[in-house]
């Protein structure tokens, strides 16, 4: 089955490369110009992924991405030239699954796609029914909720599945670079950075004490497990 791919991008250089990459893996691809023109053509060929830049003329990205998760939930990857930390966060907090920063490969952002597509597949088709818990964290994988305490957590697809992972394995301390491929499905040494961005989301809206930070190693959830 053929994919489709909304590409929203204001520079018609990128906007172009980027389309005929796609297009060349074997996706329909259509594009928009600006921020409200992206939010009707999401509305109008429900795509399957939307690659969105940051930085767009009528309103940008964030709030193109605020709009289009708030009707209907969708992968987007964020372009990004500026790789500031606030933007990635608040891009990551209004819906965003990923991000890569200008100039970038277009290898690069086809793997990442194809990685984001085959991880939105597999959590469509549903997965445990158990419900995981720490400290007062209920991590519900079937209906992909999260509550701490009496609230509910809102978290983007990416986070949730991050999360899941460290939480199945609590206690083990896993590398940026392990993260990147458990999760998100792909080896890249730069995508670290993508790591270390949904942690710091996660903490944000979960709180600072749930993942925790092995310095010179990696992340975990919950107490270490000790050395035998």
């Amino acid at each position: 089955m053929r994919r489709t791919i909304a590409v929203i991008e204001d520079e018609a250089t990128i906007a172009a490369a980027v389309a005929a990459r796609l297009r060349g893996e074997g996706f329909d691809v259509e594009t928009a110009a600006d921020g409200p023109s992206g939010v009707e053509l999401c509305r109008r060929i429900k795509p399957d992924l939307v690659v969105l830049d940051v930085m767009l003329p009528g309103f940008d990205g964030l709030e193109v991405c605020r709009r289009i998760q708030g009707e209907r939930p969708v992968p987007v990857i964020m372009l990004t030239a500026r790789d500031a930390e606030t933007d990635v966060l608040i891009g990551l907090g209004v819906g965003a699954d990923d991000y890569i920063t200008k100039p970038f490969s277009p290898r690069e952002l086809v793997a990442r796609i194809k990685a984001l597509l085959r991880r939105s597949e597999q959590s469509g088709k549903g997965g445990d029914d158990a419900v995981i818990r720490h400290e007062d964290v209920a991590i519900d994988r079937a209906r992909r909720r999260v509550r701490r305490g009496e609230d509910t957590v809102h978290l983007t697809p990416t986070e949730f599945d991050l999360l899941v992972h460290l939480a199945i394995n609590k206690g083990e301390v896993f590398a940026r670079e392990e993260l990147l491929g458990d999760v998100w499905g792909y080896a890249d040494p730069y995508g670290v950075r993508t790591v270390d961005s949904h942690v710091r989301a996660l903490r944000k809206k979960l709180g600072p004490g749930i993942v925790r930070t092995v310095h010179g190693v990696g992340y975990a959830l919950g107490e270490v497990d000790s050395e035998p």
